[in-house]
Formats: C-alpha cells, sequence, structure tokens
C-alpha cells in the first residue's frame, strides 16, 4: 500500500504499459472506472462494487473523487504503470494526481478477500484525501496514518499489534515517517501503525469532528502547522510529544501487563506450569521410594518346604 506523487516518484505512468493502450478493457460504474487486461475482469468488477459502496470518509466534507482503477496483469507491468518499482509488500498504490488506484491482479493476488477490501479502501483514503485537500502537501506520516486509520486495521487488531511492537522498543518520531519509507515488510507494517495511532490519537482528544474541523482549517490557512494550532492547539513539536507519552503510556510495557487478558493469560500458564513441574517431581519421588521398597512377593515365600512324600494320617484317633 502507498501513494504516489509526481514530484516524488519520478516518471509515474511512463513506463511499457501506456495509458491508452488498445487490449485495456473498461468497465463504468456510476462515480468511477474500473480497467483490466486479459482475464482480471472479475477482480476489476468487485473492486469497482466495492469502491462505490464506501460512504463519505471521516473528517472529509467536499465531494468524493471519481477515480480510475486499473487491475495490472502482472507485477512488472505493475511496477511500469507507476514509473519504478514498489516493495514486495505493496499490495497496491494510489496515483492522486493520475485520480488513479492500481492492484495487482488475481494471479499474483496472495491476499484474503478481507485483506483485498482493507488495501482497496486504504488506497481510496489517499485519493480521498488528496482531492479534499487540493496541492497541498501532506505530511507522509499523516497521510498513511489518516489511510491506514480509516481502512479499518487499526480497529481490527492495530492497536494490539502496536502494542506487541511498542513493548519491544521505543516509539521512533514522526519526522522518520517521511519520504524514504520503509522497503522491508516487517518496519513497512510498524510505520503504518504508528502514523494510524497518531490520527487515532487526533480522534479520541476531539472526535471526528475535530478531525473534520482541522482539515477544513488546513484548507483555510494552506497550512498544517497554522490549522494544528488553531485546532488542537498546539504545534508539531507539542503534538509528537504529547503522542509519544499516550501511545507509551497506552501501548508499551505497562499496558501489556495491565491488559487483563495478558494477566489472566499469564496467570494461567504460570499455574500449568508449576502443576506440570509438581507433577513431575511427585512422580520422580514415588519412583524413588518404590525402587527402596522390598518387592511385594520376594521369592523365599513362595518357595514350597521339601517334606518328602505326602503320608496319609489316617483316621482319627479314638
Amino acid at each position: 500500500m502507498a501513494c504516489l506523487f509526481g514530484a516524488g516518484f519520478a516518471g509515474a505512468g511512463s513506463g511499457q504499459v501506456p495509458e491508452d493502450a488498445p487490449d485495456w478493457r473498461y468497465l463504468h460504474g456510476s462515480a468511477l472506472t474500473a480497467r483490466y487486461r486479459g482475464s482480471d475482469s472479475l477482480r476489476a468488477s468487485r473492486a469497482l462494487a466495492l469502491l462505490e459502496s464506501i460512504e463519505r470518509l471521516p473528517g472529509l466534507a467536499g465531494p468524493a473523487p471519481r477515480p480510475t482503477v486499473t487491475v495490472a496483469p502482472t507485477r512488472s507491468a505493475m511496477d511500469s504503470l507507476v514509473g519504478g518499482r514498489l516493495p514486495e509488500w505493496a499490495g497496491g498504490v494510489a496515483i492522486p494526481d493520475r485520480m488513479e488506484i492500481i492492484v495487482p491482479g488475481g494471479r499474483f493476488w496472495p491476499r484474503t478477500p478481507y485483506e483485498e477490501v482493507r488495501v482497496l479502501r486504504h488506497e481510496w483514503a489517499h485519493l480521498a484525501l488528496a482531492h479534499e485537500l487540493g496541492r497541498l502537501r501532506i505530511p507522509r506520516w499523516f497521510n498513511e496514518g489518516y489511510a491506514e486509520w480509516s481502512a479499518g486495521a487499526w480497529f481490527d487488531g492495530g492497536g494490539w499489534r502496536l502494542r506487541v511492537a511498542l513493548a519491544f522498543g521505543e516509539a521512533p518520531p514522526l519526522d522518520s515517517v517521511t519520504l524514504d519509507w520503509p522497503r522491508d515488510r516487517v518496519p513497512a507494517e510498524l510505520a503504518y501503525l504508528l502514523s494510524a495511532s497518531v490520527v487515532q490519537y487526533l480522534v479520541e482528544a476531539s472526535g471526528t469532528r475535530g478531525l473534520e474541523a482541522f482539515l477544513a482549517e488546513w484548507k483555510r490557512t494552506e497550512s498544517f502547522d497554522a490549522a494544528l494550532r488553531g485546532v488542537y492547539g498546539g504545534t508539531v513539536a507539542q503534538l509528537e510529544n504529547d503522542w509519544r507519552k499516550w501511545v507509551k503510556r497506552r501501548y508499551g510495557w505497562l499496558a501489556v501487563i495491565a491488559d487483563s487478558a495478558v494477566f489472566w493469560f499469564a496467570l494461567s500458564a504460570g499455574l500449568l506450569a508449576m502443576f506440570a513441574v509438581r507433577r513431575r517431581y511427585r512422580r520422580e519421588q514415588m519412583a524413588r521410594l518404590r525402587a527402596g521398597e522390598p518387592p511385594d512377593a520376594p521369592e523365599y515365600w513362595g518357595e514350597a518346604e521339601d517334606l518328602g512324600p505326602p503320608v496319609d494320617p489316617g483316621p482319627p484317633s479314638r
């Protein structure tokens, strides 16, 4: 999942598969168009139906965009359409300058249907946010964070995954989530979750109405910093400082320990381990005791005394 801007990704759309290639086939919906090549008509149809069913995203007040969804037949074709090589973990890409979403074809789409939906919602959020803000520059962490949060990944275990990740380290600064996006899957997943956590923090602070007011003020002042000060009452540095405290408090080690499910799981695991050790110790003790006891039936108990041939005692005396 990624968002590419013309200025940040040189040559986007100038690859080996031109946009007006004669073998593209088109599906037209009421609000967008899907195009595909080969046998990807089903995937194009699913993408078209899903994106047209998405209601207005949180915080956005303007009209929805009317994008094109391109289903790339191969990974090389997908790379060519964006003008460069995408990371292997990229499940889709949004190009706001062209109002286009590019997703891989079904033959090299290894994810589940749920993941397919999440990727499409993520890329749609990129286009919707760019359409709302026009030509304003969007910080990378906010762009990816809003898209990931809007796609629902944060509510589907994203907070718990971030909690586990942060339990073994510290949250990196926001300015590390820049255009130099991680190309490895694991760091990229953490970067997405961290970015989404900032949006979640803002929403918890003032609700989605606060987010809508922030975006409206951003459009009015054409300044991210001015809008942040005007709506949330702080600078980017103050936001980062407060966010870092919030994310450590909510998703750090103390949160993991305090989590009731984790506590009872750890307690149950500890009791089971103690029971197993105790049971093994008692078995060893019994084995040692039995080894030192005499046998239940010694050999001499079972030996018959040799008294000679049997003698008839005769009738009893009178």
